[in-house]
């Protein structure tokens, strides 16, 4: 079993979330035993509320620090005996929390006694409170950690499983083309090899990376370079980048995908090739747009069709993983040109 496996995947305690669920689950509990101490909605009802809200807030923050300090524990054991620390440690902060609590109801004159007949009844009662209510919270925090680190590691997966989806044609044309330029031009083989090298590269990176805007062009310029051996004068590329912001950050291979898909789908079965052209632009420095536009082919084959609509499928799906409903992508066809727009946020490292 890995180690990431046999960590306890407690959550981050530290957290403003965290303390605000302590604090609020204090605040209930203290209203749910107030409402059932106290028959009628008067004053002292309101006085007793004011008095556990007070008594149950303090033991919840204490609790909430404790845990904090205890994590780097937590961390370096086993799942079932952190989650035993955990409690054992909610336990002894009760217990403190109850005797400070009641001295300093003495030290301030609310009680008489400075150790009063009812501490061990109230120390018992809130005992056992902590005992249950910790129990169960700490399960259920435990189990939702432990869901959101499967969810983050499926996503992970299928980013990388998506991003790493390059047609197997692609590098088989392009190792026939190195072949072929071997004996004729050696240095362009070589500079086509490289390409393919920093291409891979990336491809096999980590899918959550990002990287400069101005990486991912050189990336795609690479790629085109190694098509263009392959297609000669039938692949025309056209550039225009404006008003990008010069921190901003996108997903590693990105455009690639949707340059392939340009090319096979539109370039390569019309006769004369054509022109992809590539715009991309900022809008208000929050939201980068990408056209990608291609020829649509002399006629329309139907394996091209499905496997069209696949890749897209595919681009969809990662843009999903990597942004949710802050990307979108939207499929143009008119005046025999294809076109693909995506919309994703603007990243700054």
């Amino acid at each position: 079993m890995s180690n990431e496996a046999k960590r306890p995947l407690l959550p981050e305690f530290g957290s403003f979330g965290m303390f605000l669920r302590f604090v609020m689950l204090a605040e209930l509990l203290a209203i749910v035993i107030s409402i059932g101490r106290n028959s009628e909605f008067n004053e002292q009802a309101l006085l007793d509320l004011a008095l556990l809200s007070v008594f149950a807030v303090s033991i919840a923050i204490a609790s909430v620090v404790m845990l904090k300090l205890a994590s780097p524990l937590f961390k370096r054991t086993s799942p079932g005996l952190a989650f035993i620390f955990a409690v054992v440690l909610l336990l002894v902060v009760t217990t403190a929390g109850t005797d400070i609590i009641i001295y300093l109801l003495y030290h301030f004159s609310v009680i008489d006694e400075r150790w009063p007949t009812w501490r061990e009844t109230l120390l018992l009662r809130s005992l056992l409170v902590t005992a249950i209510i910790g129990s169960l919270g700490l399960r259920y925090l435990i189990l939702r950690e432990r869901a959101a680190h499967d969810v983050r590691l499926q996503q992970e997966s299928k980013l990388q499983a998506l991003q790493s989806r390059i047609r197997p044609h692609f590098l088989f044309n392009s190792l026939n083309s190195v072949a072929s330029l071997t004996r004729s031009d050696p240095a362009k083989a070589e500079a086509v090899l490289h390409d393919l090298a920093d291409l891979f590269r990336v491809l096999l990176a980590d899918a959550r990376k990002l990287v400069p805007i101005s990486a991912e062009r050189e990336i795609s310029r690479q790629y085109l370079e190694v098509e263009k051996i392959r297609l000669g004068d039938r692949l025309q590329v056209k550039w225009n980048v404006s008003n990008i912001p010069r921190a901003a950050l996108m997903p590693a291979l990105t455009l690639q995908p949707l340059l392939e898909n340009a090319i096979y789908h539109g370039i390569e079965p019309r006769f004369a090739g054509g022109t992809i052209k590539i715009d991309m632009w900022a809008e208000n420095e929050k939201t980068l747009n990408i056209m990608i536009s291609n020829p649509l082919p002399d006629v329309q084959k139907e394996g091209h069709s499905k496997g069209n609509k696949l890749a897209h499928e595919n681009i969809r799906q990662r843009l999903a993983t990597q942004f949710g409903e802050a990307a979108s992508m939207q499929i143009i066809q008119e005046g025999g040109q294809y076109h693909v727009k995506v919309k994703m946020p603007i990243l700054r490292g």
